[in-house]
């Protein structure tokens, strides 16, 4: 470090140290909230982060799961397997309502009608809860739960 004499009166000393402390904390600070921010999926759950197929629900273990979802503000993928009860398809989309409408309800958004006659299948797509027993995959996927 140059003498008093030959500094600006302005300019502070030069401490590299500090600096170097400086980014190691902020570093530190952004490394603690991305790994908090990582939400935990039960890896025996139907939910996934992005897009991924967990282990499907049913419609009598989706009362267990509607509250279960991760707490995560990216895409949340869902299965569940079951009989398609209604569907309708307006020549654009197509909508599939697995479970009775006593039951939590799952309703599939997809871009074909299914030809599945009472067979079972799997809906896989991005969740989201419709309300209090409603669950709307969109996009969603419709196959064969064999």
């Amino acid at each position: 470090m140059p003498p008093a004499s030959h500094r600006t009166p302005n300019t502070p000393p030069k401490r590299p140290w500090q600096a170097r402390h400086i980014l190691r904390t902020i570093l530190c600070l952004i490394a603690t909230t991305a790994i908090a921010a990582t939400p935990e999926f039960d890896p025996e759950g139907p939910f996934r982060q992005g897009e991924g197929f967990g282990t499907p629900a049913t419609c009598a273990t989706l009362p267990g799961w509607i509250d279960r979802v991760p707490d995560y503000d990216g895409r949340i993928s869902m299965t569940v397997t079951g009989r398609i009860v209604q569907s309708h398809w307006d020549g654009t989309l197509a909508y599939a309502i697995m479970c009775a409408p006593d039951e939590v309800q799952v309703m599939c958004v997809t871009y074909a009608p299914a030809d599945v006659d009472g067979k079972e299948v799997m809906f896989a797509g991005g969740f989201l809860r419709a309300g209090e027993r409603r669950i709307m995959l969109d996009p969603c996927l419709i196959y064969p739960a064999d």
